[in-house]
């Protein structure tokens, strides 16, 4: 019998954390593309990436996330690349609104899509965040959610569903994929533990994880983040539940208490439980046959392995 292969995804840096909260954190181009390459030597087979101003601001734009990409493909690198259409909570990628309170703009979020990448997340859902000090609105109606979903069809992206309660699955990442702007297989990440700033986001813990899991769409294959200490238990659980792994600096700052990490660190670590529990790290060329890379049928994007 062959072993069970498993899609590790590296999310380098967000758009949320800083370098003043770990030095690790890779945020201009040529330490973004380094690290993921670092990773992908590893074992990871995606690379979630968001791009930073030279500030280290959040952005979306294309050209700084153009160079990333760039970097990584012409180092020889076969990853996944998954550029982000969410952006972040500081930089470009924030506008304020009446009443001390702030959007994540919808025409920065939009910039994501034009950078070549086969991957893009979507998240088809509307949040309130909490951080800094600062309320922040990602305002995402179904029509903005559709407006992400065909513009990734009409590029031939495919979608990293972003959830992070049961309902996001049920009601409009269902019914977008219901609509055909999506096909099998589909990839949902579900984020967890994220609850304590993402009103209306679920807590991590084994049971929760099952419930999310059980309201799935029928031909869905899902990854979990696990958003601070919940990174590796709730990513050991998502192997026990049939699932795929992320790890990195987005997500999660430490190694364990009191130690803070570096992404190559947690591609390490999660390649070697995948291991000592009989499966394998899928290779990228294995990754995109898992998820549907390419689209079939639809315009093949700039960094998508020819």
């Amino acid at each position: 019998m062959t072993k069970r292969k498993v899609i590790v995804t590296i999310a380098p840096t967000g758009g949320m954390a800083h370098k003043s909260q770990n030095p690790h954190l890779p945020t201009q181009p040529a330490e973004i593309a380094e690290d993921v390459i670092r990773c992908w030597k590893a074992g990871a087979s995606v690379a979630a990436i968001h791009a930073r101003r030279p500030d280290d601001g959040a952005t979306c734009d294309a050209a700084v996330y153009r160079e990333i990409n760039t970097r990584i493909r012409d180092a020889g690198c076969d990853i996944v690349i998954n550029n982000s259409t969410g952006g972040g909570v500081h930089g470009d990628m924030v506008k304020p609104l009446a009443g001390n309170r702030w959007e994540i703009a919808w025409e920065e979020r939009i910039k994501g899509m034009d950078a070549g990448a086969e991957m893009c997340t979507l998240d088809a859902t509307t949040l309130n965040l909490s951080f800094e000090g600062r309320e922040i609105l990602m305002d995402t109606p179904l029509s903005k959610g559709r407006e992400l979903a065909a513009g990734m069809k009409a590029r031939g992206i495919k979608p990293e569903w972003e959830v992070f309660s049961p309902t996001h699955i049920l009601q409009d990442t269902t019914t977008l994929i219901n609509e055909g702007l999506d096909e099998a297989p589909y990839f949902i990440n579900l984020v967890m533990n994220v609850h304590r700033n993402f009103q209306n986001a679920m807590p991590f813990s084994p049971r929760h994880l099952q419930m999310m899991v059980d309201t799935l769409p029928k031909g869905a294959i899902f990854c979990v983040s696990g958003i601070g200490p919940s990174q590796l238990e709730a990513n050991i659980s998502a192997l026990l539940l049939g699932g795929h792994a992320r790890v990195g600096l987005e997500d999660n700052l430490y190694f364990r208490h009191g130690e803070l990490a570096t992404n190559l660190q947690l591609t390490e670590r999660i390649v070697r439980i995948i291991r000592e529990m009989d499966m394998e790290p899928a290779t990228p060329a294995e990754a995109r046959d898992m998820m549907g890379l390419p689209r079939i049928g639809l315009p093949r994007p700039e960094f998508a392995p020819r």
